[in-house]
């Protein structure tokens, strides 16, 4: 499975986003210079980049994914490898440990060993913040096929989030929205780049008949709201 476009040339990559982002993170997590932060599926890294920048921050934060891209921000540490297998590895202990969007990729099994090891390498205060999709009330433009499998895709983030809330109680629970603005055209790009996971095992025909109906139900202009649910799970 890969997803080498998400961040790419998206309103996720956007100057606009990554400020409203880590705005968010930091109502909600009290850091400062000498915050040590890992970033579990960082993409190109350029919200930590970004994050890093803005708190000045004196050790480069470390961001893990196992995909590698040419483009990856520079003012980060990143590491190609598997998330449980560097948390085994690594003792490195950190005030953020930063999970958007990608804890749907892992089984059960894996979300729990998971976040025992990420909840180990907490320092005393810290936090591991977990973003998913909006389950209930989500506002992606689709198109039926598509939206048939992210409803299903939604589901199963609903349990994961049910299951992580029975093994951490004590979570607390945000939310997260972005008004994305984008072109049609724009955005029928990233479809054709399979930017969300759902559209992973698209083929081409199914890529195209997709095309074809947002190119009917929406307008030239796309308006939305990009909405997640965070978890936040202390040590």
């Amino acid at each position: 499975m890969s997803l080498k476009n998400w961040d790419n040339k998206t309103w996720l990559s956007s100057r606009d986003y990554i400020f409203s982002f880590n705005n968010f993170l930091l109502k909600n997590i009290d850091l400062n210079q000498n915050s040590q932060i890992l970033d579990i599926g960082c993409g190109r890294g350029k919200i930590l980049g970004n994050l890093a920048s803005k708190l000045r921050l004196k050790k480069r934060p470390i961001g893990i994914d196992i995909e590698l891209h040419k483009d990856k921000d520079k003012r980060i540490i990143f590491k190609k490898v598997d998330a449980i297998k560097y948390l085994l590895k690594n003792e490195k202990k950190f005030d953020l440990i930063l999970i958007k969007q990608t804890i749907h990729l892992l089984e059960f099994k894996e979300i729990r060993r998971l976040l025992f090891l990420c909840t180990k390498r907490l320092q005393p205060g810290g936090k591991v913040m977990i973003f998913t999709l909006e389950t209930s009330q989500n506002e992606i433009p689709t198109f039926f096929r598509m939206k048939k499998k992210l409803k299903i895709s939604l589901n199963r983030d609903k349990q994961i989030l049910q299951f992580i809330s029975k093994l951490h109680p004590n979570n607390l629970l945000s939310r997260f929205s972005f008004k994305v603005k984008i072109t049609r055209r724009k955005y029928i790009k990233m479809i054709k780049n399979r930017y969300i996971s759902t559209l992973l095992n698209f083929n081409a025909e199914d890529i195209s008949k997709g095309i074809t109906e947002i190119n009917s139900r929406y307008k030239e202009q796309l308006q939305f709201n990009d909405k997640l649910i965070c978890l936040i799970l202390n040590k």
